[in-house]
């Protein structure tokens, strides 16, 4: 198993390219479900998570074929219409194949996800949607079995915020008979970024972005050439990095717009931040300044930020309170960042942090994708080593995070579990 050898110290200098969106490309490509004619997608992040999305596609019969960050599909011989355990249980993005398939071929049975490890994140909201719109669903066997004729446009609010449900039901109601409202809807930009697809492909959606979206529905849907947008949190991530460490860094193919809360917490936290269409600049001259933060549904702060925003603050000047409202366990990184000498301690849903002048490396364990992001942050300011195992986590969500930041001056370095020793 890989692990990430970190000498900490050093000061990030230089340019780094952000990826596209993980959470936008899973969705998307499960929308090639949506139609037999080609799709073509550019600036697919190239990650354990989409290579597990385009196998489970592929399963299905689905044809890909990739070069680079290029991904064209097909789905013009679907074969089989379920999703197994072995795959959903890897990556529980894998039920967002349930409103395409059951919208178009009228049955889905896809795996029911389990358990994760930073909350239950159930599916009941998905199955509440797709009944609204006509579905039978029944449970069978561990399956979630979906069967319609044909799906008939509803008003459907959602008990929560759900950011996959959103766009579960977006994409089942865009070939539904009628018009379906979804109020309560996720606004989030990877959601934005779904729906612009689907208008590309014939759909007819208003309102995406806001929390009311209305489809008319439309008997099919064509083919279509979109690029994902870029990914909102890897470039906070590496701003983070920047924070914690100091250095002078610009990101490239990213979008400021879309990350003002992000960028606004660490203009507090002390860095000089500047932004223009494509990219932005990060220096970081002094230590930072501790920071709180509540997690909230976009244009809230991001869940997956907290994190990463923690390993900052556990270096930092000052006494910050980060309170976690969307999942109930995402404080699984904090015992490890512990042990390289982080003081933080935690009630329920809220953690306080009270930064030290100096964190020392140690090893340490991933338990899920920004878990690990925060521990590599932490191990670059950290004195001395620092070794991340368990990086599959990293894997999924962050494409050569390590040959990104070795460009940037840091020491870090990817081992096999043969060459621990």
């Amino acid at each position: 198993m890989d692990k990430l050898r970190i000498t900490g110290g050093a000061r990030l200098q230089g340019e780094v390219s952000i990826s596209g969106a993980k959470n936008s490309a899973l969705p998307i490509l499960c929308a090639s479900l949506l139609t037999a004619d080609p799709l073509h997608l550019a600036n697919v992040p190239q990650l354990n998570d989409t290579r597990t999305m385009q196998r489970l596609l592929g399963q299905m019969g689905v044809r890909s074929e990739s070069s680079g960050t290029d991904v064209t599909l097909q789905a013009d011989r679907v074969d089989s219409l379920e999703a197994p355990y072995e795959l959903v249980k890897t990556m529980r993005a894998s039920i967002l194949v349930l409103g395409p398939l059951v919208a178009r071929f009228g049955e889905a049975r896809v795996s029911l996800p389990g358990g994760c490890t930073i909350g239950q994140r159930p599916v009941d909201q998905h199955i509440k949607g797709l009944e609204a719109l006509g579905a039978e669903i029944t449970m069978e066997h561990g399956f979630v079995v979906a069967r319609t004729t044909r799906l008939k446009g509803a008003s459907v609010r959602t008990d929560m915020v759900t950011v996959t449900g959103t766009e579960n039901l977006l994409m089942a109601a865009v070939l539904a008979d009628g018009q379906t409202i979804l109020e309560n809807a996720a606004r989030e930009p990877e959601v934005v970024d779904l729906a612009e697809l689907l208008i590309k492909m014939g759909a007819r959606i208003q309102g995406h972005g806001t929390d009311r979206i209305v489809i008319d529905g439309v008997p099919r849907l064509h083919g279509a050439a979109h690029t994902v947008i870029s990914d909102r949190i890897e470039a906070g991530t590496f701003l983070c990095a920047v924070g914690a460490t100091g250095g002078d860094i610009m990101l490239r193919n990213t979008d400021a717009a879309i990350m003002g809360a992000t960028l606004d917490k660490l203009g507090e936290a002390g860095l000089a931040i500047t932004t223009g269409p494509d990219w932005i600049r990060a220096s970081m001259d002094r230590r930072p300044r501790a920071v709180g933060l509540r997690t909230h549904e976009y244009p809230g702060l991001a869940t997956d930020m907290q994190a990463q925003i923690m390993a900052l603050n556990a270096v930092a000047e000052g006494t910050a309170i980060v309170v976690e409202n969307i999942f109930e366990n995402r404080f699984m990184h904090v015992q490890e960042l512990c042990r390289l000498g982080a003081d933080i301690d935690i009630d329920g849903h809220t953690a306080v942090v009270r930064g030290v002048s100096q964190l020392s490396g140690a090893k340490v364990m991933a338990t899920d994708l920004r878990a690990s992001a925060s521990l590599v942050i932490a191990g670059l300011a950290a004195e001395g080593v620092t070794q991340v195992d368990r990086i599959y986590h990293l894997d999924r969500g962050y494409d050569r995070m390590e040959v990104k930041l070795r460009n940037l001056g840091a020491r870090i370095e990817r081992v096999s579990g043969k060459e621990e020793e």
